[in-house]
């Protein structure tokens, strides 16, 4: 499959690449930033950096995740390598590897061909079996080597709880809230998703507006910031 042409039919908003490339340079600056900042556990300011940290490194995934539906940018190689440089940024992620199995989960939302799903609907189960579908030797030797070459010059502690924890931290976020709580249990609605109460502030905090998930799944070609609005109109139409 050609990475570089796989289309929407939605047209795709100029602000796109605006907002992928910001979210990459939020998360270069602010990792920049914490990896030189000192760490006192009794410093509220450490656990909110992790947290701002995970929220970003979610930030890279669902960049990632809108260049697979063609709306970073209409121009497809900047699309293809904003998604590229999004997915290789969270833990050498592979773009090329992610971008067929989210579609087929697409394709095939909870069911046996949907490598995003678990019929258990036991959370650490599905989590695991969720995990095993993306994370590859490859990418554990690579973090491993980079850890290696960055605390000659960096501080371990550092390394550790801001590059490291939030890319755990982030894996637990994107699952419980873009695929655990969206595709647990009996959804008899056309795509096999439930979706967020509408509350337009906790959706971005939670996981950039994906708890909206019959939403995504209704309106691939929407990006991320644009969701709220999909919801919107779904609100208005069930009134």
């Amino acid at each position: 499959m050609n990475l570089a042409h796989k289309s929407q039919t939605n047209s795709v908003d100029p602000n796109g690449l605006i907002v992928g490339w910001g979210i990459i340079f939020l998360w270069g600056l602010s990792l920049f930033l914490l990896l030189n900042f000192p760490i006192a556990w009794s410093n509220p300011l450490v656990y909110l950096g992790i947290l701002v940290q995970m929220h970003l490194y979610t930030g890279l995934f669902i960049t990632a995740h809108d260049a697979m539906h063609g709306v970073v940018s209409s121009n497809k190689k900047l699309n293809l390598l904003t998604g590229w440089i999004a997915a290789l940024l969270f833990s050498y992620n592979f773009y090329g590897k992610l971008f067929p199995k989210h579609h087929e989960h697409h394709r095939h939302v909870a069911t046996e061909n949907d490598p995003d799903y678990h019929p258990s609907g036991k959370f650490l189960v599905w989590y695991f079996s969720f995990i095993r579908q993306y994370v590859t030797i490859w990418q554990i030797l690579l973090m491993a080597v980079t850890f290696n070459i960055l605390k000659l010059y960096l501080p371990t502690e550092n390394l550790i709880v801001f590059w490291m924890l939030p890319a755990v931290l982030s894996t637990f976020q994107l699952f419980y809230f873009g695929t655990y709580l969206p595709h647990k249990g009996e959804n008899d609605n056309k795509h096999h998703s439930s979706t967020q109460t509408k509350n337009h502030i906790w959706a971005f905090i939670s996981c950039y507006f994906f708890g909206y998930h019959y939403e995504h799944h209704d309106s691939p070609g929407t990006p991320w910031w644009r969701l709220w609005r999909i919801k919107e109109q779904q609100s208005a139409t069930i009134r």
